[in-house]
């Protein structure tokens, strides 16, 4: 097969994973930057173009697109989607994903339990934003935000209301969430595959932070978890639209939360923790499903 992973960053533990996998079992793999992807948009025949030249037709597509490329990266993506192109995500899916406020209103309408969350586009609705979720100790996040990144920690309504009209008088978007105190800096990101959750691992904060997420300097082991979790986990991921998913969860004295869903899941932090050789179970559900089209 010919395939192509869109990636801004070539070195990334991910991409050289995929890259390195599909070339040993004989697939020819290039990665393509999509910043520097530009098209030849004409009716009945649109074209893409790579560093001076257009790029020929590609069997399966691994899109491995940031939140901060996603314009540029779905834009790159539908291409081949138009051109029949296997995609492992598809690119409507990855918009939702990385649109949180989109994602959890999906889930939602779906009956997904996740932690109470509030939104408003106003600063004027500070204080009823942060009594739908309870009150304080609360989370603010940028919608927008990824790998911990825009994620706040207010632990009085006098810091969130600071918080909050900070963030709106930047012109920034954000949620406000419900602080699951029991989770305790700890979550479980289960790595979805079609219908299948293939590995899961429990994230842990590191001292004195609330963030578990690896980036942020948490740390990971793999775990156990229970069929409902599995469950709720590939619900997720398939009311998203994703066949490959990274779907966090909270566990809550309710019950499993899902608090996330990844489009594109790093694979480091649970292929080190678990020894589960993810990128080559990615490698083979993109020649099973190519086959079976």
């Amino acid at each position: 097969m010919k395939m192509a992973i869109l990636s801004r960053d070539k070195s990334l533990y991910s991409c050289k994973r995929l890259h390195d996998i599909a070339k040993k079992r004989g697939h020819k793999v290039q990665i393509i930057d999509v910043h520097y992807c530009y098209f030849n948009i004409q009716s009945h025949l649109t074209t893409l173009q790579y560093q001076g030249k257009q790029l020929g037709y590609f069997d399966a597509v691994i899109p491995r697109i940031s939140t901060t490329n996603t314009f540029c990266g779905t834009t790159a993506l539908r291409y081949f989607e138009t051109c029949g192109t296997y995609t492992l995500n598809k690119s409507i899916a990855i918009i939702r994903a990385h649109d949180k406020l989109c994602s959890l209103q999906l889930l939602a309408s779906q009956g997904i339990d996740m932690p109470i969350t509030s939104f408003s586009s106003s600063f004027k609705d500070t204080k009823d934003l942060i009594s739908i979720v309870g009150g304080a100790p609360l989370i603010i996040k940028l919608i927008e935000g990824s790998q911990g990144i825009g994620v706040v920690l207010a632990e009085t309504s006098k810091a969130a209301e600071s918080i909050i009209d900070a963030f709106h008088r930047l012109n920034s978007y954000i949620l406000v969430q419900e602080f699951i105190k029991e989770a305790k800096g700890r979550d479980i990101r289960c790595l979805v595959i079609g219908n299948e959750v293939v590995a899961s691992i429990e994230r842990k904060a590191k001292k004195g932070s609330f963030r578990s997420n690896l980036h942020c300097g948490g740390k990971a082991k793999s775990i156990s978890i229970t069929k409902q979790e599995r469950n709720l986990a590939i619900k997720a991921a398939n009311i998203i639209g994703l066949e490959v998913a990274g779907v966090d969860i909270l566990r809550a004295n309710r019950g499993p939360l899902v608090m996330e869903v990844n489009a594109s899941p790093g694979l480091e932090g649970i292929e080190n923790a678990t020894g589960i050789n993810i990128a080559s179970m990615m490698i083979d559900w993109i020649e099973k499903t190519y086959l079976n089209k």
